[in-house]
């Protein structure tokens, strides 16, 4: 759910919530809790970089029944970046604070949540899992002590690559820009009344979540053969190409891998309790080109550059 409603967090942080909606008699919410950095000293290492950040989740109503919760960062774009070249990988890691610093021990003792290594050629927010850590801080009484963000760079002598990963205010940044860019917690949940959607033994919830990750909306082979649709009397080469194609479903909620854009996102909330709007369409969202060579009007041959010819990804939309 990347980017809705960022718009309207304010600068003193508070909890944003989208309107509540009801299904299966329970009302469900999404809500955005923004960060505060607690200026700490954290022990860093050649090549890595840590921030201590604090949510407060005092807001959340005390019946609200949390079912995900999930860390969102912003990386920026490094121009000229190539796949191969390390010095514009980074790894993220999000830890939970199990117990913070203190006199006698300067790390505070963590639990590692989840971690990614990413590239920086394009700016983007990533999003962790958060859920067994808000999951303790709220459901089960436990201490909220915060996260611990670790930047590990990759290239240790690249300074200026160390500079896109927003997870510290710069020096002379204002209030409102930081607040577009800082670190949020998104978190998933309903009251709790009514039935609930979703009641099944482990094994059971894993199968179905392999099924419908098999099912969504994703890229599928297909070779177009030029022979085959009596292309072959004017296109010389090549005989054919791997064109792909989009299918698969848009199920709510749309995970991050679906590529969706808000309105995608919106449109499906939308169906999941009226199912006259349709649901959002798995489509393709980026294509390439490909070179042929064919016979024109004159009989000779062309080289031409044709544009979107290759599904290179696909997503709802």
């Amino acid at each position: 759910m990347l980017g809705l409603g960022r718009s309207v967090v304010a600068a003193n942080p508070g909890r944003t919530d989208v309107s509540p909606t009801t299904v299966a008699g329970a009302r469900w919410s999404l809500g955005q809790v923004a960060g505060e950095e607690v200026l700490e000293e954290l022990p860093e290492t050649s090549g890595k970089t840590a921030r201590r950040f604090f949510f407060n989740l005092t807001s959340i109503p005390n019946e609200e029944s949390i079912t995900s919760a999930e860390l969102q960062i912003f990386r920026k774009q490094v121009h000229g970046t190539s796949e191969n070249n390390s010095s514009y990988h980074h790894r993220i890691n999000i830890y939970e604070i199990i117990k913070p610093a203190t006199a006698t021990s300067k790390d505070p003792v963590t639990r590692l949540l989840d971690t990614r290594l990413v590239h920086h050629n394009a700016s983007k927010w990533e999003s962790f899992d958060v859920t067994p850590a808000v999951l303790r801080w709220i459901a089960h009484g436990h201490p909220n002590h915060g996260f611990v963000v670790e930047v590990v760079h990759l290239d240790k002598e690249n300074s200026a690559s160390k500079r896109h990963v927003r997870i510290s205010r710069s020096l002379h940044q204002d209030e409102d820009s930081w607040s577009q860019l800082r670190p949020l917690l998104v978190t998933f949940g309903h009251d709790g009344k009514g039935h609930p959607l979703h009641k099944r033994e482990k094994r059971q919830a894993k199968h179905k979540q392999r099924k419908r990750h098999k099912y969504s909306c994703k890229r599928h082979p297909l070779y177009v053969d030029f022979n085959d649709v009596g292309w072959n009397d004017w296109i010389v080469a090549p005989p054919g190409y791997s064109a792909f194609y989009c299918h698969g479903e848009c199920p709510f909620p749309l995970a991050d891998h679906l590529n969706s854009t808000n309105h995608a996102i919106v449109q499906t909330l939308v169906n999941s309790v009226n199912s006259k709007i349709p649901k959002a369409c798995c489509v393709p969202t980026e294509l390439s080109a490909i070179s042929m060579l064919y016979l024109d009007e004159n009989e000779k041959v062309v080289l031409k550059n044709y544009q979107d010819m290759v599904v290179e990804g696909c997503g709802c939309r």
